[in-house]
């Protein structure tokens, strides 16, 4: 079935309820898409369906006029969440957005072609791992790309679409139009390990932390430079905080592995890790957080 054959806004399909997960569902939600949203057991489903919800009240707050708040309001009632694998049918798109972790999102990759049979496209939303390590044993790798949103999703404007070697062109351009359509910018990359993105930010993450492991500077203090300096937007400690102290250490790991040695953690961030002070979710990582892990840190 082709892109021609599905009327815009089509139903798609997002496996994996987690901060990434509810984002991307809240986006296709926003711009009129009917959402399947699978998990893996009763208690995650309605831990997601709590965490949409939560994003979709928070962006009809925002809203400007009262039409379009009452038209974000009213979107979760085309969100179906739940563990049945059968809620992906019929899904014009379906991303997988699970945890870092190779085996389980090869396994689950897998699973995807079996359960639907009408995707056009099936995408990733993995921060670092190739796009062609994930598509070993697909039987249709052409239909498979990355699709990585940032957080948070809902203020995020940039998608970074990894294109694998056995990618379609007409796969890449549908993907393309789908993140034109969510409002968001697509900037289209070879598949590479961390691919643009992952690579700089955690280069830029992985020297701050080292930072302060020597004592140069506080937090606060390298990631004022960074935004009053180079005008980020946030700086790279708060932003590791907002990503999660174990997400970076993840990716770290396996551009190490991958990349060589300038990936290679430092000390504090697997201290950090090891004593639960992931950041944001935590309550604690380079900041201290409100205990409703959202705001700015204390």
């Amino acid at each position: 079935m082709s892109a021609a054959d599905f009327a815009w806004p089509a139903k798609v399909a997002v496996v994996g309820g987690g901060r990434m997960g509810s984002g991307i569902a809240h986006a296709f939600l926003s711009v009129g898409c009917d959402v399947a949203l699978v998990e893996v057991d009763d208690a995650a489903a309605e831990a997601a369906r709590q965490r949409v919800q939560r994003i979709v009240d928070r962006t009809a707050a925002r809203a400007g006029a009262a039409s379009d708040a009452a038209a974000l309001a009213s979107s979760t009632g085309r969100l179906v969440v739940g563990v049945d694998p059968g809620l992906v049918d019929g899904a014009f798109l379906v991303v997988e957005s699970i945890v870092e972790d190779i085996a389980a999102k090869r396994r689950l990759l897998q699973d995807l072609e079996r359960w639907t049979t009408q995707a056009v496209l099936i995408a990733t939303n993995t921060s670092s791992i190739s796009i062609d390590e994930l598509a070993v044993g697909l039987a249709h790798p052409d239909k498979f790309l990355g699709l990585h949103f940032f957080n948070p999703v809902p203020s995020s404007e940039l998608v970074e679409v990894v294109v694998g070697s056995a990618t379609a062109a007409t796969v890449v351009e549908q993907a393309v139009d789908v993140v034109r359509r969510l409002g968001k910018t697509a900037v289209t990359v070879r598949d590479s390990p961390g691919f643009v993105s992952s690579r700089l930010g955690v280069a830029l993450a992985l020297e701050a932390i080292r930072m302060v492991q020597d004592g140069v500077a506080q937090p606060a203090e390298i990631d004022q430079i960074m935004t009053l300096g180079y005008r980020h937007a946030t700086g790279p400690l708060r932003l590791t905080d907002i990503v999660g102290l174990d997400v970076r250490l993840a990716i770290a790991e396996y551009l190490a592995r991958k990349l060589g040695p300038r990936f290679e953690p430092p000390a504090l961030l697997r201290d950090k890790v090891a004593r639960g002070e992931l950041g944001r979710k935590a309550g604690r990582g380079f900041y201290d957080w409100p205990s409703d892990g959202a705001g700015d840190p204390r």
